[in-house]
């Protein structure tokens, strides 16, 4: 049985590429890891919005064999980018043997691409990374916001005109939803969630559509100022029983 990878000493090391060097540092010998399941567990979600003649981009690949599983699946055209040189090099040795396979090191916040090259980009897990190192994932940090859209900018960037943004995350909808619906990237947003017991998210967003008025209402408040804090409430004496009244639960 393969061993566990080594856990960072804090979770924002996620957000490190020396973390990931080190993490893949023995890749190639190593079984693939998959984050939040591996294809079979969503393929019933990710296969419908998929065409054969898509070019697709994996966008944090990590080791996982996603990549290797979509063309097996019928769906040749898939670059892979990571950036972790590391971890491409192994990749790239691993599937030698497919060489239609493209594996390319890079930052996901500056892609090398041109625009419109993708009428696919799916990430499994990396704009979690990004996140990884936030202390409250209700207030997410100006610099947190303004890293995940660096990234949804790129995505959107390279994506064609009708393209999709297929994103799959341990993130339910009351947190990576606002930062999805900003009218600036041009798309629509969908959710879905697969998994037994412990529930995974999948999010399509589609590219020349918009997202509903419920969706802009929460993008916008991604950019509002923090609500003061509430007003602290005072118990009355215990020996009085309408001091429960004043509990709010």
């Amino acid at each position: 049985m393969a061993s566990s990878p080594p856990l960072p000493k804090k979770n924002s090391e996620y957000q490190e590429a020396q973390y990931w060097d080190e993490r893949y540092r023995h890749a190639l010998d190593t079984a693939p890891y998959e984050w939040f399941g591996d294809f079979e567990a969503f393929r019933d979600l990710l296969e419908p919005e998929l065409q054969r003649e898509d070019r697709i981009l994996v966008l944090g690949c990590g080791n996982s064999a996603l990549s290797y599983e979509l063309l097996c699946g019928g769906f040749p055209n898939v670059v892979s980018v990571d950036y972790s040189p590391v971890v491409v090099a192994a990749m790239r040795d691993r599937y030698a043997h497919v060489p239609v396979l493209r594996w390319e090191t890079m930052d996901a916040r500056a892609l090398s691409f041109p625009n419109s090259t993708f009428d696919v980009v799916l990430e499994k897990g990396t704009l979690d990374a990004v996140l990884a190192g936030e202390r409250d994932p209700w207030t997410v940090s100006p610099e947190g916001i303004q890293t995940l859209d660096e990234v949804l900018s790129e995505v959107s960037r390279v994506l064609t005109p009708q393209g999709r943004f297929i994103s799959l995350t341990a993130a339910a909808p009351h947190f990576r939803v606002r930062h999805y619906a900003q009218p600036d990237y041009g798309w629509s947003l969908r959710h879905a969630s697969y998994g037994s017991g412990f529930h995974f998210h999948f999010y399509v967003m589609h590219k020349g559509r918009e997202l509903s008025p419920a969706q802009q209402a929460l993008g916008a408040r991604l950019h509002a100022p923090p609500s003061p804090p509430p007003s602290p409430c005072f118990l009355q004496d215990s020996d009085k029983e309408d001091f429960l009244s004043a509990i709010e639960l």
